[in-house]
């Protein structure tokens, strides 16, 4: 039996959030919690804060990052950091569909004390 502990995109558990798009667990332990997002044209998370450090990683497309005041707009390959307990979102401003992957460490899930 392999020991290769492997999640397909299409087989990932779809999470229901509050912001009303695609978001899907590929990797949840105690040191990190790693989500797939895909946002649609004029699609936006909603502005919140977490409790721990977090990632972007634009798979696809561009995806606009806000961090505070801050909103710029990232193409595919560039990841992002977002330090924790600062408003931020994602948004897609295109035309065409974006990804992203989002890794929170340590996972905020877990109640493990930061």
């Amino acid at each position: 039996m392999s020991k290769i502990k492997f999640t397909k995109l299409s087989e990932a558990q779809f999470r229901e959030t509050p912001h009303k798009v695609d978001v899907r667990e590929m990797y949840s332990l105690t040191d990190a919690h790693v989500m797939h997002i895909t946002l649609q044209p004029g699609e936006t998370l909603k502005p919140h804060k977490t409790p721990v450090d977090v990632f972007f990683y634009i798979l696809e497309g561009t995806t606009t990052v806000h961090i505070g005041e801050e909103a710029v707009d990232f193409e595919k390959d560039t990841m992002v950091e977002s330090p924790k307990n600062i408003v931020h979102y994602l948004s897609n401003n295109s035309d065409k569909q974006t990804r992203i992957l989002v890794a929170k460490t340590p996972n905020p899930q877990t109640n493990r004390a930061l």
